[in-house]
């Protein structure tokens, strides 16, 4: 009997010791790779988005995640995936179609999320939107879709509008599946469209003139990315100075004193980026996270940089606007 009870003792003891060794492990804290071509001092609203997302689901950077933020040029992006990868973040969070494109070529097992992607299936990122089948998963912009709605209220705007300048980067892949949407809606709206190539930031000001030239009625951007982050201050001024309406693709970009805008709310998508982050630190798999599309538009206005062209905005579409910046 002494030696069963000694037996039992000791293996009460073992096990308390156990438990005790266990509960002073300390938790893993998850760590997540947010990657993007822009300085986040450009794009403090996706940063505050994305952590809105994660606080609305408990999380908090610093306390029970950690947030690598990481930010580069284009060529600077290999060099910081590698860093990501040898840190074993739990998920990468990519902030553009180019940046996905790079985690795609890094890694293999690691989950990415798509912040933003204007066509992940025609990008060869996923199999399709319900099933996304690899280790790339998150939310698409409707990008290709939303350019011929674009053109539609520019006609709108501009009644007498017969030629239209599409600002775009050739190099950009996407750029392809974005104008077939343009050039349909373009010829339903019987409306002629002239292409002109910004590669770099000095392309703005010869894009612009040459427009003019070409006597284009209006302007559509497309140039997207850390070009256009840089020069926002700048293609309202040009815009101004050749008397050109242009339609932007981004609300920053109407803030900054261009005309107007009308697309997806990416501050949206970056928010529900966290929701996939979540679902993914909770065990879920990127194969099997259907890719989701926008479900908030918006509509911006700007008055002022309307009255400096000496364009007078329709009230059927001012009506319309989600927000009138005056």
């Amino acid at each position: 009997m002494k030696s069963k009870s000694l037996f039992w003792l000791l293996t009460t003891l073992w096990l308390t010791s156990v438990s005790i060794a266990e509960a002073q492990q300390p938790t893993k804290v998850p760590r997540i790779g947010w990657l993007s071509n822009a300085r986040f001092s450009d794009i403090p609203h996706r940063v505050e988005a994305f952590q809105q997302g994660l606080r609305e689901l408990g999380y908090v950077d610093g306390k029970n995640i950690v947030i690598e933020w990481r930010s580069g040029a284009n060529d600077q992006i290999p060099a910081l995936l590698a860093e990501l990868v040898r840190l074993k973040v739990d998920v990468i969070v990519s902030g553009a179609v180019t940046l996905t494109r790079f985690a795609k070529a890094a890694t293999s097992t690691i989950p990415i999320v798509m912040a933003q992607d204007p066509d992940p299936v025609a990008n060869g990122f996923i199999a399709s939107l319900a099933r996304p089948g690899g280790n790339i998963t998150g939310l698409s912009t409707l990008a290709p879709e939303l350019s011929g709605k674009k053109l539609e209220i520019l006609k709108e705007v501009v009644p007498t509008l017969l030629q239209v300048a599409v600002f775009d980067t050739s190099t950009i892949r996407e750029s392809t599946e974005v104008s077939k949407e343009i050039e349909f809606a373009a010829k339903a709206l019987k409306v002629k469209i002239q292409y002109f190539d910004v590669l770099g930031p000095k392309d703005f000001e010869t894009a612009f003139r040459e427009a003019s030239k070409a006597h284009a009625d209006a302007v559509l951007m497309q140039v997207g990315g850390p070009i256009a982050i840089a020069n926002r201050k700048k293609t309202p001024e040009l815009a101004v100075k050749n008397r050109l309406p242009v339609m932007y693709r981004r609300a920053q970009d109407v803030e900054a004193g261009g005309l107007m805008t009308y697309g997806v709310n990416l501050s949206d998508l970056d928010r529900r980026a966290a929701t996939y982050v979540d679902k993914i630190l909770k065990g879920a798999k990127p194969a099997d996270l259907p890719v989701e599309q926008p479900t908030k538009f918006e509509l911006i206005m700007n008055l002022s940089a309307a009255k400096q062209i000496g364009l007078t905005i329709p009230p059927n579409v001012l009506a319309r606007a989600d927000r009138v910046i005056k």
